[in-house]
């Protein structure tokens, strides 16, 4: 039996405040995975599903007060973010329930038997997509809500008909405690098994979730060492699984020459609040901008100066990060011909033991060329960013041909600017999201969202936010020849499930 303690931590003090569990052993994981792999017939009800989905919704908007207070301790984020932050796993729940009624994800296709076709006759084909089956779900560490117990890819998940095992994150275990409490108190009041979703902590239960052999999938979100020797354990598996991981992203912005000249201070007091926004810790904080070298950069470096000097100090989600954070900032300061407009470091105070303050460095482009300046281009979780000043446009594209996988990539531009389209083309190819001005530090839940790209940015080419995050889980399925009485209610001749259907080639709404 496993009695490693799992302790609940204030963010801002550092002090343990309670015992919330032990870690999970071999024999809990196994436990845990088949409870949930029991659940999954119980899922195959599309009524239901959506039920679920809605009364978890609703659950942890009854639960609010106690999960917020949880988080905002466990994380140091405050209480305004995080009131956000669960209106936003609410709404993506309730938006997934949308998705389960209306049935279009499950992409049905009919061909009715055809003894003429050419260039063979083509037989009775019915073709659907049908959940995988059990998911490892890995919450992050800095989104206790939306991409945590609750969030984008659990409610994905259960939306595609698959029962979930979700591993906690260390960071926010308690919080983890009451919003999966929350969600299987919904899963029971609609007539579900609470084991639609199980929880479970410990960091080897991580790796022991993902070796299970009756795990069908896995969803990430967190570093790239961790995330990279997940991917590989699932794909080294007797039975590879599909692994959708999110690692890193470095977010590169360019600002061109004509833009610097004409809104230099609004971008950089628009970066200033972009990097240090929930203290650098979004996976879409901009950690590497290009800017003209000329009197525009000096501007536009000038007034992140003022944004950044006047943001506040707060504590990171944990003492390794802020550790992490400190040294990656001195590491990147000490490298030759950087330097250091404002300078990150500790800022303690009463009951913000942990605070620290946010900085960036500067650089000129020319020296990322070299292996030595390897680091620049590298994330460093927390409050910091890296202003890179470029001569000219081919020095920026170069520095940019180097960049691996970005979730975003932002270009600052006029409108009418020649070359527009085609630093927009190069940017295409570095992320999954491309701006057009503005900053990346928000993703809005739209059916039209694509959160990911290239690696390291993701492991896979799907999206965990918005209603495609649904495809990650499920697979197609064609029956060819069988009897209308045999066939799931979707496949069957007439309208007699109500979804979108691709019928000889003319798609039918219901």
């Amino acid at each position: 039996m496993n009695t490693v303690p799992v302790w609940s931590v204030d963010a801002r003090t550092g002090l343990r405040s309670a015992q919330v569990t032990v870690e999970a052993g071999v024999d809990d994981v196994d436990r845990a995975v088949r409870a949930a792999r029991a659940a999954l017939p119980a899922l195959a009800d599309r009524t239901a599903r959506a039920a679920l989905l809605r009364a978890a919704a609703d659950r942890l908007e009854a639960h609010g007060a106690e999960l917020i207070a949880a988080a905002d301790r466990e994380t140091g984020l405050g209480p305004v973010r995080l009131t956000g932050e669960l209106a936003r796993t609410k709404y993506q729940l309730r938006a997934f329930a949308e998705v389960v009624d209306e049935g279009a994800f499950l992409d049905v296709v009919v061909d009715h038997a055809d003894p003429q076709a050419q260039p063979a006759p083509r037989p009775d084909l019915r073709r659907w997509k049908t959940p995988l089956g059990v998911v490892a779900v890995f919450a992050a560490s800095n989104f206790p809500f939306a991409f945590s117990v609750p969030g984008g890819d659990t409610a994905s998940a259960l939306a595609a008909g698959c029962p979930v095992v979700a591993k906690a994150h260390p960071d926010h275990p308690q919080t983890s405690e009451l919003a999966a409490a929350a969600l299987r108190e919904a899963a029971r009041s609609v007539g579900l098994p609470a084991d639609v979703l199980v929880l479970l902590h410990g960091r080897q239960a991580g790796a022991d979730l993902v070796r299970h052999p009756l795990v069908s999938a896995a969803g990430f979100t967190g570093s790239i060492a961790g995330g990279r020797a997940l991917y590989d354990l699932a794909a080294t598996r007797p039975v590879p699984i599909p692994f959708h991981g999110e690692l890193g992203s470095l977010n590169p912005v360019l600002v061109t020459e004509r833009a610097a000249a004409a809104r230099a201070e609004e971008i950089g007091t628009g970066l200033g609040g972009s990097f240090t926004l929930g203290m650098g810790q979004f996976c879409t904080k901009p950690g590497l901008v290009l800017v003209p070298d000329d009197e525009s950069g000096d501007r536009l470096e000038k007034a992140l100066v003022a944004a950044a000097s006047g943001a506040a100090a707060g504590a990171l989600l944990d003492g390794r990060m802020r550790e992490a954070f400190l040294a990656g900032f001195a590491e990147r300061a000490a490298l030759p011909g950087v330097s250091v407009p404002v300078p990150a470091g500790e800022q303690p105070a009463p009951g913000q033991e942990q605070a620290v303050r946010p900085g960036f460095l500067s650089v000129p482009a020319g020296l990322l060329a070299d292996e030595e300046h390897r680091p620049l281009l590298e994330e460093c979780f927390g409050p910091v960013t890296v202003l890179a000043r470029y001569r000219d446009q081919a020095q920026a594209e170069a520095v940019l041909a180097g960049l691996g996988g970005n979730l975003t990539a932002t270009l600052h531009a006029e409108p009418g600017e020649p070359a527009a389209a085609g630093l927009l083309e190069l940017l295409t190819g570095l992320a999954g999201r491309v701006l057009f001005g503005g900053w990346p530090t928000g993703v809005a839940v739209a059916p039209s969202m694509h959160h990911g790209g290239p690696y390291p940015a993701t492991t896979s080419t799907g999206t965990s936010v918005g209603g495609t995050a649904i495809e990650r889980w499920l697979r197609p399925v064609a029956y060819q020849g069988v009897p209308q009485q045999l066939l799931p209610p979707e496949l069957r001749d007439g309208d007699t499930a109500g979804v979108p259907r691709r019928v000889d080639g003319v798609l039918r709404l219901p």
